[in-house]
């Protein structure tokens, strides 16, 4: 092999290296789930949203598993029957399935801005609202 052909190698090499470490991966949620599709074909839906201060979301259900990431602010869950819970930016949380809830900006200053991961079955609503 020619020197140039080795060091092109060598180089190829060390950038790949220097690429991977200073790649971190960082988990922000590793939770089992019950309750996803299980059809042939799924959809996935990658949602932005944004909750003004003192905004409230409608009382609702989800058909399948939903994941929050929490972009700016704060978002707090009510599920029916369990104790209210805040995530914070930078934090992440599933919303069961079929479980009636709502969700809240308790702040009286800032946005809550949120991004959403929902697997469900072809053309199922995000959410249904509760009357």
């Amino acid at each position: 092999m020619h020197r140039s052909s080795k060091l092109t190698l060598v180089f190829a090499a060390l950038l790949i290296s220097l690429a991977s470490a200073s790649a971190q991966e960082v988990t922000k949620l590793n939770e089992l789930v019950s309750g996803m599709p299980k059809g042939e074909k799924q959809q996935i839906r990658v949602l932005t949203a944004t909750l003004k201060p003192g905004d409230k979301t409608v009382l609702h259900t989800h058909r399948f598993p939903v994941t929050l990431y929490i972009l700016e602010g704060a978002f707090t869950r009510e599920l029916e029957g369990r104790s209210p819970i805040t995530i914070k930016a930078g934090e992440a949380m599933v919303e069961p399935p079929n479980v009636k809830m709502t969700g809240y900006n308790r702040s009286t200053t800032e946005p809550m801005r949120v991004v959403t991961f929902y697997v469900s079955d072809p053309d199922s609503p995000f959410l249904d609202p509760i009357h």
